[in-house]
């Protein structure tokens, strides 16, 4: 069953002429849950860390391939953002719109201020399909970095390569 999150999305990619595969699976929470549907499903799976600063006043959606780690101290510095925390379920749901287990760039197109700040792996430039859950976690959408790289273009919020 597609949610209103997701038909959202759909619209939204469509409008931008960007293909990409739905693949459903059950509920997944985390990246070791969802490891056990994704040997049928092509290109880079991908985890999304939801952080903020220690004074809230700047949002982060860290982006990287799913066996890679974030060193968060080093994150900080590069930012010049202050000590970095994993953020709240109220600042998830008020940013981007999503709720634990659901994070995900798509989100983006629910942060109408522009106020989440992208840090994305630079190896991911390098991949030619990369996985990310449609705003809700009970499916995966496949899509080519290209596209993903317009979807992020249109969406219009800071982006850091790192």
């Amino acid at each position: 069953m597609i949610t209103e999150k997701e038909k959202k999305l759909y619209d939204l990619l469509e409008k931008l002429g960007i293909a990409y595969i739905r693949h459903e699976h059950p509920p997944v929470y985390t990246v070791e849950e969802a490891k056990a549907y994704w040997r049928d499903i092509p290109g880079v799976h991908c985890k999304n860390l939801f952080l903020r600063n220690s004074k809230g006043t700047r949002h982060f959606l860290v982006v990287l391939e799913q066996g890679k780690r974030v060193d968060l101290k080093e994150l900080a510095e590069k930012t010049a953002a202050g000590k970095l925390s994993f953020a709240s379920a109220n600042r998830l749901e008020k940013y981007l719109g999503l709720v634990t287990g659901a994070v995900s760039p798509f989100g983006l197109i629910n942060d109408m201020n522009k106020e989440v700040e992208v840090v994305l792996d630079k190896d991911l430039l390098q991949s030619d399909q990369v996985n990310f859950h449609p705003n809700v976690n009970t499916a995966t959408l496949t899509l080519s970095f290209a596209d993903f790289k317009r979807f992020l273009d249109h969406c219009g919020q800071k982006v850091l390569i790192l």
